[in-house]
């Protein structure tokens, strides 16, 4: 009886044994369970984030890959084109200036009209034993084109406007040489004015330019009394000057669908690659048109 009631005891212990250590087995799986269940959770929910943010298509179907950068840009030019050059000066004005050669205007060679022209007249006035009146008078246009790498047409116009009116302040010889900003002319203009001897006489040298929009105006007018003939006053050829600089801009501004007012200032909005670089016009000629 007593070996027997042993053995239950035995039985009774190994059973209780095997259930506490499936219990305790079944307790340590579960936060395993969980564990590996949220890691899966965890490990979804990035793969579906990083899918969304680096290729997920948009609500509207698009990608949400960044778009390439826009290329650059510049404002465009304002001016297209040109004014045939021996027609920007009116008849009267061309009377008043070069009377003996108002009609007969020679035309500059250029392979693009668009973009740069010339007109040149000179005229000798012979007075007998008196001597002779000589003017000459030429008129350059030059046009610029907007460009990514030059920049804007009216910003190249401005720094051709400023070389033109230095180089015609330091020509070689000049003598007593003025410049003074003008008003009511295109965007900007100025007006330089000296003296320069040559072996037939004194000659009084206007050079005025002026920038409307995306052209520039040079003006080049110069006189002297040959032979005996008096030097004639520079306040009256600068006057003169400056009243055909004020037509040939508003010819340009005219020809382009602007308003054609001697006085009129452009808007200016707008401003490439410039057109072949005239040479410049500052240096003055002698009878016959012939450079000092």
């Amino acid at each position: 009886m007593q070996r027997a009631a042993q053995r239950d005891d035995r039985a009774q212990r190994h059973q209780r044994a095997k259930r506490l250590r499936r219990a305790l087995v079944c307790a340590a799986a579960v936060p395993a369970v969980l564990i590996t269940a949220g890691c899966s959770s965890d490990s979804g929910d990035s793969k579906a984030g990083s899918g969304s943010e680096s290729a997920g298509p948009t609500a509207s179907g698009g990608s949400t890959k960044p778009s390439a950068s826009a290329s650059p840009t510049v404002r465009p030019a304002a001016y297209g084109k040109l004014p045939d050059p021996c027609e920007v000066l009116s008849g009267k004005t061309l009377a008043d200036l070069v009377p003996k050669a108002a009609e007969s205007g020679k035309k500059g060679g250029s392979d693009e009209p668009s973009s740069r022209a010339s007109c040149a007249w000179d005229s000798l006035a012979n007075n007998g034993v008196k001597g002779s009146q000589f003017r000459w008078l030429n008129v350059s246009l030059l046009r610029f084109d907007s460009d990514v790498t030059r920049g804007a047409a009216d910003e190249q116009a401005h720094a051709y406007f400023s070389r033109q009116v230095k180089d015609a302040q330091s020509v070689d010889g000049a003598k007593d040489t003025k410049m003074v900003p003008l008003s009511g002319t295109g965007a900007e203009a100025a007006a330089v004015r000296y003296d320069l001897k040559k072996k037939e006489g004194l000659f009084k040298q206007q050079t005025v330019v002026a920038r409307v929009e995306n052209v520039v105006v040079t003006l080049d007018y110069n006189g002297a009394g040959l032979a005996g003939e008096k030097t004639p006053d520079a306040d009256d050829l600068t006057k003169d000057a400056e009243k055909a600089l004020k037509e040939a801009v508003a010819s340009v501004s005219k020809a382009n669908g602007a308003a054609g007012e001697a006085g009129s200032q452009p808007s200016d909005s707008a401003s490439g690659s410039p057109s072949k670089p005239a040479a410049s016009s500052a240096s003055p000629s002698g009878p016959a048109g012939k450079e000092a």
